[in-house]
């Protein structure tokens, strides 16, 4: 049977690579789906782990070979996810997680009507959390901080497009949250009936 697809999206800050790092590590049916991408690594990310890093011109190259299931431009560097390792690994019945903005969503969406879309948010008052948030990390200059919360109010402007929307206030909380996402789109009528044809025969 054909793995699930999860869409991850959220503004900077909001938690999300947090939240899909632990759900990974609880959950063995889960795999990520590493984007490539043509930002230089940060300090501690390794190729292949975070993210597949390459150049422009490399990045182009599979773009116009029509290698990538969707693709988008955030913070002046380019992002785009494998179609083929996505086909690969569904068809293994791996449930595939995707983080990515909502110009991904929007297109894998488009190619997987089935997908299950999750859009996470800091609490109240969103963009002065994120900006708290952003700060706090250390990593960026005043002019990225600026660049990603403009880019966050435009994020979350596309957070009705998505099924579930998960606050992210307490850790703890929105882990289960998310956990409870997974599960549950694991049980829906289509899917139990793939997995257990022999049950639902006797129904009919």
């Amino acid at each position: 049977m054909t793995g699930n697809l999860f869409i991850v999206s959220a503004p900077s800050g909001a938690g999300k690579s947090s939240l899909v790092s632990a759900a990974l590590a609880e959950d063995k049916q889960l795999a990520l789906s590493v984007s490539y991408t043509t930002r230089p690594p940060r300090e501690g990310e390794a190729n292949g782990r975070e993210y597949h890093f390459v150049d422009r011109k490399t990045f182009e190259a599979m773009l116009e070979r029509g290698e990538f299931l969707e693709s988008a431009e955030v913070h002046g560097n380019r992002y785009g996810t494998s179609q083929k390792w996505i086909a690969e690994a569904r068809a293994k019945g791996l449930d595939i997680v995707l983080e990515i903005d909502w110009q991904g969503a929007q297109q894998v969406r488009a190619a997987f009507p089935d997908a299950v879309s999750i859009f996470i948010l800091p609490p109240p008052p969103v963009l002065k959390e994120l900006e708290r948030r952003l700060r706090g990390r250390g990593q960026d200059s005043e002019e990225a901080i600026q660049r990603r919360l403009r880019a966050a109010r435009e994020e979350i402007s596309h957070g009705a497009e998505f099924d579930y929307v998960i606050i992210n206030k307490e850790f703890e909380e929105a882990r289960r949250d998310f956990a409870a996402v997974v599960r549950a789109s694991r049980l829906t009528l289509s899917r139990q009936s793939a997995r257990h044809p022999e049950i639902f025969r006797s129904f009919s």
